[in-house]
Formats: C-alpha cells, sequence, structure tokens
C-alpha cells in the first residue's frame, strides 16, 4: 500500500480494510514476513483514520453554531 493509495481512501474504506488486517492477523496463520507487512498496512491505515478523524473534528470546531451566530468553538461529545 503507497502513499497515494492511501491518501486518496476513504474513512470507511481504510476501516474495512484496517478490521480485516486485524482479523487476518489474530487468526494467526500468517507467515512472519507476511504479518509484519499486514502490521505495517495497519498502521498506516489506523494513522489515517486518526487523521481524517481529526480533520473533521477541527472542521466541527469551526461550524459549531452559538447564540450570536457562527463562532469557533471547540467541539464536545454529549455527555452519556
Amino acid at each position: 500500500m503507497d502513499n497515494n493509495e492511501t491518501n486518496d481512501i476513504k474513512f470507511e474504506q481504510a476501516m474495512d480494510k484496517l478490521e480485516k488486517i486485524v482479523a487476518q492477523l489474530e487468526d494467526g496463520d500468517v507467515p512472519l514476513e507476511e504479518a509484519i507487512d499486514l502490521f505495517q498496512q495497519g498502521m498506516k491505515l489506523a494513522k489515517l483514520c486518526s487523521d481524517k478523524l481529526e480533520n473533521v473534528e477541527k472542521k466541527m470546531e469551526l461550524i459549531m453554531e452559538t447564540d450570536e451566530g457562527l463562532m469557533k468553538k471547540p467541539f464536545e461529545l454529549p455527555n452519556e
């Protein structure tokens, strides 16, 4: 998986690929060299997903609405 491929992938696609890699590694039926390659791919996908989520969070901060109109405000998840 090269950088161009990871840059163009959507979040959902990256998560799907990451889940498949994790399942393969958990299965334990993968030769060592392939396991290392899968692990490296998984780390790239995990970073990509994290970066995409961070980007969305930043966008949400910019569009949070207040009583005074649109204002930059940190994004917070509601307490459950």
